[in-house]
């Protein structure tokens, strides 16, 4: 190499800054490959302030990602079970309302359902009006009491879930002791035929981030079934 060409080459190397290399690699990205002996040339510091070649650096970052991967996999396999198992729960109640012939046994499939198969601490089917029915299971209370007791939750017939008052909680559960949390399922186009309901002492149970889909789910079969056992 004549002195000419060595000293463009050390001038280049000169104003060559790090955001030209940076620039360089990003654009030909198959440098590494192309120049694989540069691999263990270049290190990257350590987290122990030891070096490390970019190689050993690249497989730990690839084991980092692979055990988040796998941590998702897991939490998605679970959430996937937990719906299914949700699903098969849901289905099994929904065949033995319509197995009901009346109301009463239409509240009892739903009650032994919520604590038999769902395992719920408390769980309310309440219908407005007046009847006597309560006396089979089924209880009755009157819409304009329920609007005094839990006017706001029926405000709308809007699906509620998170904790409530505890005048709330005391008329959807009056046995129930001190309940944290519930969630709640109106039934009718305005709340005005009843609502379904499930409670926990554990305040965190069902939260506002919570759904209702599978508890909206069992209503909508509810406000369905009830005008018709009514009438029987």
């Amino acid at each position: 190499m004549s002195s000419k060409d060595s000293n463009a080459l050390a001038a280049n190397s000169e104003t060559l800054s790090e955001e030209a290399v940076r620039d360089y690699l990003k654009t030909h990205s198959d440098f590494l490959q192309r120049h694989p002996d540069m691999l263990d040339h270049l290190h990257v510091s350590h987290a122990s302030g030891s070096a490390v070649s970019l190689v050993e650096k690249q497989v730990s970052v690839l084991r980092e990602r692979n055990i988040e991967m796998r941590r998702r996999l897991n939490s998605l396999t679970a959430n996937a079970r937990e719906n299914e198992q949700l699903y098969e729960k849901t289905r099994e109640l929904l065949l033995a309302l319509l197995d009901a012939n009346d109301l009463g046994a239409l509240s009892t499939a739903f009650h032994h359902s919520m604590k038999e198969s769902f395992g719920v601490d408390y769980a309310a089917f309440i219908l407005f009006g007046e009847r006597a029915d309560s006396a089979n299971g089924c209880r009755f209370e009157s819409l304009d009491k329920a609007r005094i007791e839990i006017g706001g939750l029926l405000k709308g017939g809007k699906d509620i879930c998170g904790p409530l008052r505890a005048e709330e909680l005391n008329y959807l559960f009056p046995d129930s002791g001190e309940v944290g949390s519930a969630a709640l399922v109106t039934l009718g186009r305005n709340g005005d035929m009843g609502l379904i309901a499930v409670g926990a002492d554990d305040p965190q149970r069902y939260s506002s981030a919570m759904g209702t889909l599978f508890l909206g789910h069992i209503g909508e079969v509810l406000q369905r079934l009830v005008p018709r056992l009514s009438r029987a």
